[in-house]
């Protein structure tokens, strides 16, 4: 018998190898925006050193890594959800860190887009797995603020991507800081598969009876608020990426700021308010939420639109730390949506879809927003620059920092519609019980 369909009884965890697990799964996530970050400080020199446009390091950060991502993550996604997801993510680790170490032996463009695809071939095997069984370990009450804490650690990544990165990218080089970063995690892979044991599924499968990607859709179609907020985080992401992406650009042209300053003031206000903002999300949700459901999407959204002026603000000032200042506070604002976003999502389906829910979900907010967000404000910085010279990036950032509008809306509009989908929801599932 395998783990996937063992007893939950036979495999019941207790509070503290709960806690473990969430902590080992978090600091993979940590390494997972690590690697999928650091390119982000090292931009000004890989731009230097080959040469290379705003759409093409739009690509290398963006579609180049989103496309595999996000399509490879659903067949794995299909995986998790009838096999050890334990051992899926070990074996992803291992593969992106190796490709991010690759990464540091590229000569050329082409090489390094390769590479940066073959990190993203690795990470899709990262976040279904992940969120399946964090929701598995701990109740609906609770989920919001467990999966707030694993989300995290997208921005803890970030925080010392740009901070180490930095450094490493101005003592060492581009290349060598891909060999800095990527190796370590080889180690954590080995200490995932060692200490960490699979949880029990809170509703058991053999792994024919698992459902289908068609039987998930199917599903997610029948909901009429998941469309909204699914589209909703994928604006956020496209503000996310396609401005944070382009910061240490912008930092460097308009405010004259040293790459090693950069790194450690994005880590701080990007990496530090994106922390806040994402703990804050899940904890918040969780306990207004329990009054009214809507407010796991209200909440979110109402904090994005809030968040456009202070952006618009942060693109266009030439006081450094008041942009500073005000970057971090968009960065608390706009980062409330993602925790509270995954346990609406798993809410609304069957417990054996939640890996294949959340592979869904990723798919729509990595390829509108990873996918599509660094290369169309890189293009549009281009176009702009091509007019009037310098001022093309800060045009481009300011149009994708009102794109938080869109979601505003987006998510607003699904809060409306979730309180029916929960009732249908829960028929369905006591349906497929019987």
């Amino acid at each position: 018998m395998s783990d996937s369909t063992k007893p939950a009884a036979s495999m019941e965890m207790s509070q503290s190898a709960k806690y473990y697990t969430l902590a080992i799964l978090t600091i993979v996530y940590v390494f997972n925006f690590i690697d999928r970050q650091i390119l982000v400080i090292l931009q000004p020199l890989i731009k230097a050193d080959l040469d290379l446009s705003d759409t093409q390091l739009g690509l290398l950060s963006g579609i180049a890594f989103a496309f595999f991502y996000t399509v490879l993550g659903i067949p794995i996604a299909r995986l998790a959800d009838r096999s050890n997801r334990r051992n899926i993510i070990a074996v992803a680790l291992t593969a992106w860190s190796a490709m991010t170490v690759v990464c540091g032996y590229t000569q050329n463009y082409i090489q390094l887009l390769l590479a940066r695809m073959g990190v993203g071939v690795g990470e899709a095997g990262g976040s279904p797995p992940a969120h399946s069984m964090i929701s598995d370990m701990f109740t609906e009450e609770k989920r919001a603020t467990a999966l707030a804490i694993y989300s995290a650690g997208l921005y803890l990544g970030v925080l010392i991507g740009f901070s180490a990165g930095g450094y490493f990218g101005e003592t060492f080089g581009w290349r060598q800081t891909f060999l800095i970063v990527g190796a370590p995690g080889l180690l954590l892979a080995i200490i995932l598969y060692l200490t960490v044991r699979e949880p029990a599924r809170t509703q058991p499968v053999k792994s024919a009876d698992a459902p289908s990607f068609r039987d998930t859709m199917n599903r997610l179609m029948k909901l009429k608020s998941f469309p909204f907020f699914a589209i909703g985080c994928g604006m956020s992401a496209f503000v996310s990426y396609g401005t944070s992406n382009f910061m240490p650009s912008y930092m460097v042209r308009y405010h004259e700021v040293p790459l090693s300053e950069i790194g450690f003031l994005l880590a701080i206000t990007g990496g530090g308010g994106g922390i806040i903002g994402t703990f804050l999300g899940g904890y918040l949700t969780d306990r207004i939420g329990g009054q009214d459901p809507r407010w796991y999407l209200w909440l979110p959204g109402l904090t994005a639109v809030t968040a456009v002026p202070l952006a618009i603000y942060v693109f266009n000032t030439d006081n450094t730390t008041m942009m500073l200042w005000a970057y971090f506070v968009v960065a608390v604002l706009g980062t409330l949506y993602l925790a509270p976003s995954i346990a609406v999502a798993h809410r609304l389906v069957d417990p054996r879809m939640r890996a294949m829910t959340s592979a869904i979900l990723f798919f729509v907010l990595n390829m509108i927003g990873l996918g599509g967000g660094p290369v169309i404000v890189g293009m549009i910085s281009d176009f702009f620059t091509n007019l009037n010279g310098q001022d093309g990036l800060r045009i481009a950032l300011t149009i994708g920092g009102c794109v938080a509008l869109i979601k505003g809306y987006l998510f607003w509009s699904a809060g409306l519609k979730l309180p029916a989908d929960l009732k249908v929801a829960a028929e369905l599932n006591n349906a497929s019980k019987e």
